[in-house]
């Protein structure tokens, strides 16, 4: 009775004043930039940076951005990438937390622990290694291609490889390093371990394959999690710009972080343009948000739950 009374005590009037004056300047701190961007996007030539209104508003800006670059390539660019990394990743996350929270085989928790640990190398230590990885495989595959790796069953399959697009400024090397992700398969993982295994036991004995177990009853019932990694894929995905800077030459392979960095000079910044396309960039991110949204409390609360 006396926790249940502690637990509905009002609140101190001066202890809700306080919490809501550090809501509010946590939502000024939050919006104040977006409303920068909004403003600067707007302005017309001349009128300075730092203003916080444009003045008279104009949406010119908007279209000098195509016009002074490739912007819908690297649009299409960055959504192409996004997608496919976040059906990519999240299709071989379940599979992985699947496999984790039901397979029975040796050493499966040290395996699961030590591919976990891999979240606390920091990515700049790989990132060589996976350049040189990246940039060498269309040598590699042009040698087996032209050795007895490929076998006449296989030649057309093996000719493709040598021939397809995998270096350098090349879809394969923006997508394929990100298809894998430790925390989306914990994530899973946990969320699976809250499914009782008892489902898995009448699905099998009705008929069913591991396979199916997962496709049929797995899925369908982890639709929060899916959506939450999904929704962390993309957004991480959209705005990713180390990986893409130094894979890409070509401006037409280019993506949106690293289009928008060429907005950039040396000696002066065209703000204007650079906030228009930095407004235009985050449009798919607030959409994906909204349509995922519902599914952001509980499915962030899954990585702390274990059944």
């Amino acid at each position: 009775m006396a926790a249940m009374t502690a637990a509905h005590r009002p609140i101190p009037l001066g202890t809700k004043l306080l919490l809501i004056a550090l809501l509010l300047l946590f939502s000024v701190t939050t919006i104040a930039p977006l409303f920068w961007m909004l403003s600067t996007s707007l302005k017309r030539p001349g009128v300075p940076y730092t203003d916080f209104l444009p003045g008279t508003p104009t949406f010119e800006n908007y279209r000098k951005v195509f016009e002074a670059m490739p912007f819908g390539r690297f649009y299409f660019n960055s959504i192409f990438i996004a997608v496919a990394v976040t059906f990519g990743q999240v299709f071989t996350s379940a599979l992985a937390g699947f496999a984790f929270a039901r397979l029975e085989f040796p050493g499966r928790n040290k395996l699961f622990l030590a591919y976990l640990g891999t979240m606390m190398i920091p990515g700049a230590v790989t990132m060589v290694p996976r350049f040189m990885i990246f940039t060498r495989i269309p040598e590699h595959l042009n040698h087996a291609f032209h050795t007895s790796y490929f076998t006449d069953e296989t030649y057309f399959l093996g000719r493709w490889f040598a021939g397809a697009p995998v270096g350098m400024d090349s879809f394969f090397v923006l997508i394929v390093p990100m298809l894998f992700s430790p925390y989306g398969t914990f994530l899973m993982r946990q969320f699976f371990l809250g499914i009782p295994k008892e489902l898995d036991e009448a699905a099998m004995i009705d008929g069913c394959s591991r396979f199916q177990v997962f496709r049929w009853i797995a899925l369908p019932l982890s639709k929060p999690a899916l959506a939450t990694l999904a929704t962390f894929t993309f957004m991480t995905c959209w705005r990713s710009f180390i990986w893409p800077l130094i894979m890409t030459n070509a401006m037409e392979m280019r993506t949106l972080p690293v289009g928008l960095a060429a907005f950039m000079g040396t000696y002066a910044t065209d703000w204007p343009l650079l906030m228009a396309g930095a407004m235009m960039m985050i449009i798919p991110m607030i959409l994906v948000f909204l349509i995922c949204q519902r599914f952001f409390v509980r499915g962030i609360r899954l990585g702390a739950v274990k059944g």
